[in-house]
């Protein structure tokens, strides 16, 4: 994530972190699904003076992160919206928030039944499906346009279960390594396995830059995470929607979490316990850090205030376990819109109109945001690639491997099954990153952690289960 994104905004003015995450947490995970504020972000509002023959209702209301890159969001407020608004004679509002904030938020609107048309989360907001209203209809129209949806976007939105489309993929974001190429080369190591991490790790604690891994409650951790078990075969669930976290999987885990014992021990600091999601940013950028796991915020931020360091950092996918390597999306953009929208139609419009004019989104955002459907760059990845080898930054083509990234390395939250209500609990509680935590902290060994916690998993699976959502 970006450094950006976690001071206040413009736009949160009368958000308090604390203040909403109380109002949420009360509610978050119940049957009736989650807590309750009408909008009170501060935005900016565009659209035709048209107005006079109408009524208010033609109005759109979009609440959405803080990008981390300060221009998109500057173009997506005053140049798209803009312009989309004019086409379309609607008066649009755009809302944004810290992203920290964005899940208790969305349980305080479902709590007050009142709130924007469109939400975006940056995770799949599995376990808010019974307010949502199904988004099928125009994923397959989108479809019939651009031909299918990318697997991360299909398994991030699609709910077997039910046989309905809870969200709309509006991107995702390819989460490669990145290193310093000049101390790599000067310890003699790679970066294709985590093996190759965990030997790197002493040597570059002993240059004075150690790793920069998370495990707190933030999302750039949770989304490492689960991949890094993903890599040592510790899944929480099977193709099938299944937990077997403390079944088969187990040896898998339990080598994850000795995996990340070593590397902490012998090659990162205590920090990594206490982040918020800017902080390997910051930390790497201040050049701290040898090697951290983030989407291009860290590159790209590098380009604007540190170009030396920028030609040396370079970008890999994510490390090669015993089991795969395969990775998790950076953030999931999905779009829902409440069963409680006052717009529903305008909103379904707007989100059908976004994808098929994706590629202005794509460059606008620094190759940040991957479109849900690859189609919607015409040419699809090989035109994808093409644009990021033309990056002049050095060194030059490192944003090509971003298009090997989204195409062989990205999978979605809860892979090899979907990103269901049973995922989103877990995901949200950050019960994955708590569970290596304690065991880096020596506070469970990793077969006690297994034992702890996919117990918890289970129960966990097995409450959704029984609500008629996994």
């Amino acid at each position: 994530m970006a450094d950006d994104s976690a001071a206040p905004s413009r736009s949160e003015a009368t958000y308090s972190r604390d203040g909403v995450l109380k109002r949420g947490a009360a509610a978050a995970f119940s049957v009736a699904m989650f807590g309750g504020i009408a909008n009170q972000a501060l935005g900016a509002t565009y659209g035709p003076l048209k107005f006079q023959k109408q009524l208010a209702s033609k109005q759109l209301r979009i609440l959405q992160w803080v990008h981390f890159v300060p221009a998109y969001d500057k173009w997506f407020d005053n140049t798209y919206i803009k312009a989309w608004g004019e086409k379309n004679d609607t008066e649009v509002k755009v809302d944004h928030i810290n992203n920290a904030l964005l899940f208790s938020t969305g349980a305080s609107q479902v709590a007050a039944q009142s709130g924007h048309d469109l939400f975006q989360f940056l995770s799949p907001p599995s376990s808010f499906q019974k307010q949502l209203l199904p988004l099928t209809d125009i994923v397959q129209e989108v479809t019939k346009k651009l031909g299918p949806i990318s697997s991360v976007g299909e398994k991030s939105t699609f709910n077997p279960k039910t046989k309905q489309y809870f969200g709309f993929a509006d991107n995702y974001v390819p989460d490669p390594a990145h290193y310093r190429g000049s101390l790599f080369t000067q310890i003699d190591t790679p970066v294709r396995t985590w093996e190759d991490i965990r030997k790197a790790a002493p040597a570059l604690k002993a240059l004075g830059k150690p790793i920069g891994l998370g495990m707190s409650n933030e999302i750039d951790s949770n989304m490492f995470l689960f991949a890094l078990l993903y890599c040592y075969g510790g899944l929480l669930q099977n193709e099938e929607n299944q937990p077997i976290f403390a079944g088969k999987s187990r040896k898998g885990a339990v080598e994850a979490l000795k995996l990340m014992q070593d590397i902490f021990k012998q090659g990162m600091s205590d920090e990594v316990f206490a982040w918020t999601a800017a902080s390997n940013n910051q930390a790497f950028i201040a050049g701290r850090l040898s090697f951290a796991m983030n989407a291009i915020s860290i590159a790209r931020t590098l380009e604007r205030v540190n170009p030396g360091l920028a030609d040396d950092t370079w970008l890999a996918p994510i490390p090669r376990g015993p089991f795969t390597q395969m990775g998790n999306e950076h953030v999931m953009g999905v779009y829902v819109i409440w069963k409680f929208a006052k717009n529903v139609d305008l909103a379904k419009k707007f989100l059908v109109d976004q994808q098929l004019g994706y590629k202005d989104h794509f460059e606008q955002s620094a190759f940040y945001n991957f479109p849900g459907w690859t189609g919607a760059i015409e040419g699809g990845f090989p035109a994808i690639r093409k644009m990021a080898a033309a990056d002049t930054h050095k060194p030059r083509g490192k944003y090509t491997v971003l298009t090997t990234i989204a195409e062989k390395y990205t999978a979605n939250v809860g892979w090899p099954g979907y990103s269901n209500a049973a995922i989103d609990e877990i995901f949200n509680r950050f019960l994955v990153p708590q569970m290596f935590a304690q065991v880096v902290q020596g506070k469970l060994t990793p077969d006690e952690a297994v034992t702890t916690f996919g117990k918890e998993f289970t129960y966990i699976h097995r409450k959704w289960r029984n609500a008629g959502l996994v």
